[in-house]
């Protein structure tokens, strides 16, 4: 198994979703985030006046995995997200040695 973390913009988080669910992602975790990488902050100006806005907003998803659908996820996100710009996002994997579903005990994949 696998857990998935990806980072995206807001304005792309419903094709993303969709593109998961498409696949056959049964279940992620939505978090509302601010951040930045190499987009640093993020400012405008007004009435002649450079301000700060702090962090960028972004959306994090968070899913666990069956392994053999892990590169189809990444393509998806990939091809749903981007922009070819500064903070599209980013997508981070990391092994997942058990899983138990509380309900009913289920574990490893199963419990996915």
């Amino acid at each position: 198994m696998t857990k998935l973390e990806v980072v995206v913009r807001p304005g792309k988080f419903e094709a993303v979703k969709d593109a998961l669910i498409e696949i056959g992602v049964s279940g992620m975790t939505i978090s509302d985030v601010r951040g930045h990488g190499h987009q640093k902050d993020h400012t405008e100006t007004y009435r002649g006046h450079e301000y700060s806005l702090g962090l960028m907003p972004k959306i994090k998803i968070e899913a666990v995995l069956p392994d053999d659908i892990v590169e189809d996820v990444i393509d998806a996100i990939v091809r749903t997200a981007a922009t070819g710009a500064i903070g599209d996002g980013k997508i981070f994997l990391s092994k997942i040695d058990h899983a138990v579903r509380i309900r009913n005990q289920q574990i490893g994949a199963a419990a996915l």
